[in-house]
């Protein structure tokens, strides 16, 4: 590995100890997160502080800054597709009155593009720009059944992480959800991710008819059939696909 790339690796690395559960960090807890020196820490940490990319705290604390916000909203999921689904993710969510998210695949995980909420809408751990594993969420199968083959066998050769109860943590199980997932054209993730809500989600096509992203419907699951979000939930996502020109 050359210099300039042992460098890139330790400022990801940096970035990466940040998490949901762990927004702001210590330099010790950085160090420790990451492997690397204090002292490599204390260096790269004040650099991306002078860059905006984090923010320190009159306690010391180092949280993520504004400016990786700034850059983000660049990408091409952020962009173009947000632009295409946001009339189809506020309809659906005025319809619906519940949480709506729009996510993207990212290697084992899926990255929430775009979330709505509604103030009496069950609670989600769920939020723009969060992730997710793929084999414990409604539009993580989804995306993952229409994945590369490849994919599928990196994700379901690892230990599958185990939320609730009915976490489906078994590879034979999973495989068997994405079959049904590919048939069916939508799936329901029952209480995989907490044990008060589902999800019901359908897959969005770019004008190749590729699957590019997940929509989903996040409702109680108490007293809730999801069967009767289907044909909400999947009517949006084909609106996003003929959004991004794809076949009808």
């Amino acid at each position: 590995m050359s210099p300039r790339s042992v460098v890139t690796a330790r400022v990801l690395d940096v970035l990466g100890a940040f998490s949901e559960d762990s927004p702001e960090l210590g330099l010790t807890e950085i160090s420790r997160r990451t492997g690397l020196p204090l002292t490599t820490v204390h260096r790269i940490a004040g650099e991306l502080t002078a860059g905006g990319a984090l923010d320190r705290g009159d306690d010391g604390r180092f949280r993520i800054g504004l400016r990786l916000w700034e850059i983000a909203v660049l990408a091409p999921a952020s962009t173009v597709l947000r632009e295409q689904a946001m009339p189809f993710l506020e309809d659906l969510h005025e319809v619906t009155r519940e949480n709506v998210a729009l996510a993207v695949l990212d290697g084992a995980e899926v990255v929430y593009v775009e979330r709505l909420s509604a103030r009496d809408a069950v609670s989600i751990v769920s939020r723009s720009g969060s992730r997710l594993p793929v084999h414990a969420t409604g539009v993580g199968l989804v995306l993952l059944a229409h994945a590369a083959p490849d994919v599928v066998e990196q994700v379901l050769s690892r230990p599958l992480r185990r939320f609730t109860e009915y976490t489906v943590c078994d590879p034979a199980r999973v495989r068997a959800a994405l079959g049904e997932a590919r048939n069916c054209g939508f799936v329901i993730s029952d209480r995989q991710i907490e044990d008060v809500s589902l999800s019901v989600a359908a897959p969005v096509r770019d004008r190749s008819g590729r699957v590019v992203a997940a929509l989903s419907v996040v409702v109680r699951a108490d007293g809730t059939n999801p069967h009767t979000y289907v044909p909400a939930v999947r009517a949006a996502a084909r609106g996003i696909s003929r959004a991004l020109g794809a076949p009808s």
